[in-house]
């Protein structure tokens, strides 16, 4: 299985002929979906559902299914029609021939309960996708995409769900808003810091998992 580092939140896995490319948002360049198979979205947020992308990802290709939380599939129905599929926590299903389960629920608190929204992380084949989540799910973690940047969050709290998670390896995500300064600073406390192998995938990079 291939594991190809997109902008900000998404990432693709390829296996054969299948391919599953989780949040693909505004931050993140069309090719990502080129020959999707399946598309997991964890949440409503723009950065990481585009959905004049999907849309027309989905009016190119009528076999094309796009999985995300229930009510935020419900919306989408109006965009992108039957293709979208609405999921809740605990669902397993197959997506591009890859075993999915979805965990977790909610987005990570910014202030106030904001923004309350649903959140999905999806495992997938061993990989972990938490969303804008710091869920750690039940299962054995191989690889997990762990987030980097955002408003709620900091930099203590991604070396703990690292540490948490104790995965095999280690890439990260949700990095669009960081300068190189910025990314150099959260690598350098990560790989130092979270206990796991950890490295940084460039944006359009590839990885053997």
């Amino acid at each position: 299985m291939q594991l190809t580092k997109y902008g900000h939140a998404c990432v693709r896995l390829t296996d054969g002929d299948s391919a599953l490319v989780i949040d693909p948002g505004t931050y993140t360049e069309a090719a990502a979906l080129t020959g999707a198979t399946a598309v997991l979205v964890s949440h409503e947020h723009a950065d990481h559902a585009d959905l004049d992308q999907l849309a027309a990802a989905c009016a190119n290709d009528a076999a094309l299914t796009v999985h995300g939380p229930a009510a935020w599939a419900e919306s989408a129905r109006a965009r992108l029609g039957d293709a979208v599929v609405g999921v809740a926590v605990g669902d397993r299903f197959s997506a591009a021939g890859f075993d999915v389960r979805a965990v977790g629920g909610l987005h990570a608190e910014i202030i106030d309960g904001l923004p309350g929204c649903p959140n999905l992380g999806y495992l997938v084949d061993g990989v972990y996708h938490p969303g804008d989540s710091l869920f750690v799910p039940d299962e054995e973690v191989e690889t997990l995409l762990v987030p980097s940047s955002g408003p709620w969050l900091k930099h203590r709290e991604a070396i703990e769900f690292l540490r948490a998670i104790r995965p095999a390896r280690a890439f990260p995500i949700h990095d669009a808003l960081l300068s190189d300064l910025g990314l150099a600073n959260i690598d350098a406390w990560l790989e130092g810091e979270g206990g796991a192998d950890y490295a940084r995938i460039p944006r359009g990079g590839s990885v053997t998992l």
